[in-house]
């Protein structure tokens, strides 16, 4: 599908509820004015000055039983969102997932294998001209005039990708741990499909977040982040402006940083948000076919009513930008939409498989 096409749609979005899971429809719209490239601008030339990519690193997986677990957020929850709603009985079969979210290095050595380019580095033609390739950023602002603008600490960044998670003057030194970021769903599908994988249901998540269907808030348990010892990459202070980072970081995190939970899944609360296979529509669980609750796929289509002509799909687990005060999304039911080609600096993804096979190791939880 052209990339193009999202001129002609609506380009806003909840503002509320949704934060800047459609920017890059809202760049397309808004850009055309400021971003029409000059002409075609060779690979060569966009990373020129790119370090050595990182070196590649294997998989692990973690083996998870099936089981049956109850999905969704409680009827009480005062910070669960109505598309978390209401709880409804699912059986998962056994999988395997991937012990933290992709790595660079490991993104990296799918690239240099393939010749894969990403969404972020493809330029954009449009009926009027062709944009730069590039992506959303977080920038901290220095002061804020409300939280429904996100427009104040998010910006457009031609050369921005997983190469340059900042912008064309960052790169990946120093980063071979940290979760790939910048990918769109197309991206996520073809590292997995390369790994004899695929992405997971929103139900294998949730799973695999409640350590196997327990009755958690986050998936460490039940105590809040903001008490005890560090659990998690969030925001630390009041979001966007003020950061103490008294997790130890103010972006991204390495991967394996903070405790895993109890089956030895580390990063499925902060960090990035982590891509799913299902479709999003804010009442999925509300159309939830209970003759069909083994391994469910969610909807079979996309739809947002405030945005109904773009396909979503949903992400999980929150990001380093999660904040109690403005975004908990850390916590194991929350789910909220992306737009399938839209990958911003705190998305990322990790990988699930039925049965292990090569390119990767296993470990029985």
């Amino acid at each position: 599908m052209a990339r193009g096409h999202h001129l002609e749609r609506r380009a806003f979005f909840d503002l509320r509820i949704h934060p800047l899971m459609t920017v890059r429809l809202l760049i397309l719209t808004v850009a055309c004015v400021s971003m029409i490239a000059c002409g075609d601008m060779a690979e060569e030339q966009m990373f020129k000055g790119d370090s050595k990519l990182p070196q590649a690193q294997p998989a692990t997986m973690v083996w998870i039983e099936g089981g049956e677990f109850v999905m969704g957020a409680v009827a009480e929850d005062p910070e669960a969102l109505p598309r978390e709603k209401p709880r409804h009985l699912v059986e998962i079969s056994g999988f395997f997932m991937d012990v933290h979210e992709v790595t660079n290095g490991q993104f990296a050595e799918f690239v240099q294998s393939t010749g894969y380019v990403t969404v972020a580095e493809r330029q954009i033609e449009t009926e009027q001209g062709v944009l730069e390739p590039g992506s959303m950023v977080f920038e901290m602002p220095k002061e804020i005039f409300g939280l429904r603008d996100h427009g104040q600490w998010w910006r457009w960044k031609i050369g921005a990708n997983w190469r340059h998670p900042e912008g064309p003057q960052s790169s990946l030194e120093d980063r071979r741990n940290h979760p790939v970021v910048h990918v769109a769903y197309e991206d996520a599908v073809a590292y997995a499909t390369w790994r004899n994988c695929r992405l997971p249901t929103e139900a294998e998540w949730e799973y695999a977040a409640r350590s196997k269907g327990q009755e958690v808030r986050y998936p460490w348990g039940n105590e809040s982040p903001l008490n005890g010892d560090v659990k998690c990459n969030i925001w630390d202070g009041v979001f966007p402006t003020v950061n103490h980072a008294m997790d130890g970081h103010v972006g991204v995190a390495p991967v394996m940083t903070y405790p895993p939970n109890d089956i030895g899944i580390w990063d499925l609360g902060g960090n990035v948000w982590e891509l799913c296979e299902d479709w999003y529509a804010p009442n999925s669980y509300q159309r939830f076919d209970t003759t069909e609750r083994r391994d469910p796929k969610g909807v079979s289509e996309s739809f947002d009513p405030m945005e109904p002509m773009v396909p979503k799909k949903v992400m999980r687990g929150g990001s380093f930008l999660c904040n109690e005060g403005y975004c908990s999304s850390y916590r194991v039911t929350a789910r909220m939409p992306v737009a399938f080609d839209t990958g911003t600096s705190h998305i990322g993804f990790r990988c699930v498989r039925d049965s292990i096979g090569a390119g990767a190791k296993a470990v029985s939880k």
